[in-house]
Order: C-alpha cells, then structure tokens, then sequence
C-alpha cells in the first residue's frame, strides 16, 4: 500500500500498533525468545511469553525493553521488524512512516536507539511522540485549548506523568514505577511471607485476578501454585486481595509522589484547570482496581480511568501520524 504509516507503542510490558484506517491490529506482549548459541531469534510477542520460565538452558524468553527504553538493540530491532511485518504484511513495494511513542523521560542517545532501530526494521521514516502527549490525545483530551489537562500514563516500565496546555507538557515527570515493578513486589511478598517462590507471569495474574490499590470491604482470594522455599517441593497456598494491597503499598506511593510533585510544579491557573478537569489516568496498570481511589483520595484530584485504558497510547500516536499537520506543534515540542 502507498503511503502506508504506522503508529506504535513501544512498551516494556506489551507492544501495540495503530494503523489508520482499521485501529489497533497488534497488541501482543514485548518478548522475544532466542537461542544462545546462534543468537537466532525463534518466536516472538505471545509465543515468546508463553516460553518464559519455561525454556532450556539454550533458549533465553526476555524483554528487550526496560523500563520503556531499549536495553537490547539487536533484539528491539527483531522484535520491531516482526510488527511492522505482521501489521502491513511482509511484501510491499514501499517502506512505511513509522511513529514511536516512547517514556518522556528518556535520554537523546535512548531517542536515537528508537529512531534507528525502527528505520532498521524496515521503516521508511522514523519520529518519536513521548507517551503523555499520545496518551493524551488517545484519551481524547483536548490537548490543544488554553486549559491545563493532567494525564496518568502507567504502563509496565514507567508511568508518565504531565500537565498539558496549548498543546504542550507544562509540567511532568517520569518515574521508573509501572506494571512490572508490581508484579515484582508481589513475587518478594509471596516469598517473605509464605515461604514460596512464585515466576512473574504467576505475579502478573495475581495482581489481574484479585489486586486492589486500597483495602476492599469484599475480599477477593485465589490459590496460587509455586516451589517450597525450604523443602524444594510443589506447594499450594492461598492469597487474598488485602495481601496483594500490601505488597504493592511502597510501589504505589512512588507514583503518588511523582505525581504531587508534578502538581507542585504546575502553574497556579493550571492547578485551578486541573482540580476542574481531574487527572486522567491510562495504560494497562491504571486497571488495577481501586488505584484511581487511591490517587483521588492522596491528591485531592479527581481521578477518572481513560476509556479502553490500555490503547490510549497507541491510539494517539496513529491519530497524529495521521494528522501531522494539525499535532506537529506539540510534537515537536514534546521532543
């Protein structure tokens, strides 16, 4: 197809791709399996996550992302060049635009490793568009008007904190805290407290089935399999929704603290535009229940979870590929 462009986010946890026209056509997890000896790259997204835990000592299943940057360039660059191929097909005579939403926080070199690893993978064109801005936009926010919009962007690697105005961030942060720093915290709780070794797809699906950012009147549980820290052996343990608020209460605070910081630094007539408007909170870890409660509660702000929360990013990003003309401003100058 001529003219082809691609919106993508290039998260730690999972990998979404917009094209427009038809939506969201890739959502799959951001991990690659390679072998070790050969370095050849076997599967990647949900095959590849569905081998984690569970390879031989020759096959390594990762995440060449951390915290929403690129710790393994040859790796991202496989991973890339899989979506892009799998989202406009692997045969076509011209080269796709390709736009990259990436954390508000990182480096020019990490920019840098983003545009070419992309151009690499078969892009035509590269440009960058930091997550808040996206997130922005996915949410419909109405980035553009002279009034101060707060949005919440937490995803697996980072969450991406920003106070926006006349099209441009104001006011943000960028704290390393996300999705994947949880499910960590579950994994160290489980095992403190109940003598069990558990692996992260096992704390990921606890913190979905039964996590809570506050205390909950009704109690949610659910059995959980893992090896026996002392004896070696399979064990069975129950765990409740109160343990998994526990677990998570450090983790938590930062991104409370991240964003009264970003509060504090944002304009009075902004402060007043924001306390009207509310916080909007996307990504996949504002799902955990309750966490708008708790933001609310610590903050004094409304807060109000994005519709289909996980997509904002995504979304934003092929809906301002798709009309440079009308986001280039804040684009260029969220760079």
């Amino acid at each position: 197809m001529w003219g082809q462009k691609i919106g993508i986010d290039l998260g730690t946890t999972n990998t979404l791709v917009y094209v427009p026209g038809k939506g969201i056509v890739i959502n799959e997890p951001s991990v690659v399996a390679t072998s070790i000896n050969d370095r050849k790259v076997l599967a990647v997204g949900d095959e590849a996550k569905a081998m984690i835990g569970r390879t031989p000592d020759t096959i390594v299943a990762g995440r060449p992302l951390k915290d929403g940057v690129i710790a393994d360039y040859r790796t991202t660059e496989a991973m890339l060049r899989y979506f892009i191929n799998k989202s406009i097909g692997g045969w076509r005579l011209v080269r796709p635009e390709v736009m990259i939403a990436v954390p508000g926080g990182i480096t020019s070199t990490e920019r840098r490793a983003v545009l070419d690893a992309a151009v690499a993978a078969g892009g035509k064109t590269a440009a960058i568009i930091k997550q808040p801005i996206a997130a922005a936009i996915g949410a419909n926010i109405a980035i553009g008007s002279a009034s101060g919009h707060m949005i919440v962007e937490m995803g697996g690697g980072t969450s991406e904190i920003a106070v926006i105005s006349l099209g441009g961030i104001v006011s943000s942060t960028s704290a390393r805290v996300g999705g994947n720093r949880l499910d960590s915290a579950i994994q160290e709780y489980v095992k403190r407290n109940f003598n069990l070794a558990i692996g992260e797809r096992t704390a990921e699906q606890i913190k979905i089935d039964i996590g809570s950012a506050v205390f909950m009147k009704e109690k949610l549980d659910k059995d959980v399999r893992g090896r026996d820290t002392i004896s070696g052996l399979p064990r069975t343990i129950n765990v409740t929704s109160d343990n998994i608020t526990e677990a998570v209460q450090s983790e938590l605070e930062s991104i409370i603290e991240s964003v009264k910081g970003v509060l504090f630094d944002t304009p009075p007539e902004l402060s007043a535009d924001v306390i009207e408007n509310g916080m909007v909170l996307s990504g996949g870890t504002s799902l955990l229940r309750h966490l708008d409660t708790l933001l609310s509660q610590a903050t004094g702000v409304q807060a109000n979870r994005a519709d289909e929360a996980m997509l904002c990013v995504a979304r934003g990003t092929g809906v301002a590929l798709d009309n440079l003309e009308s986001y280039k401003r804040s684009i260029l100058a969220a760079k």
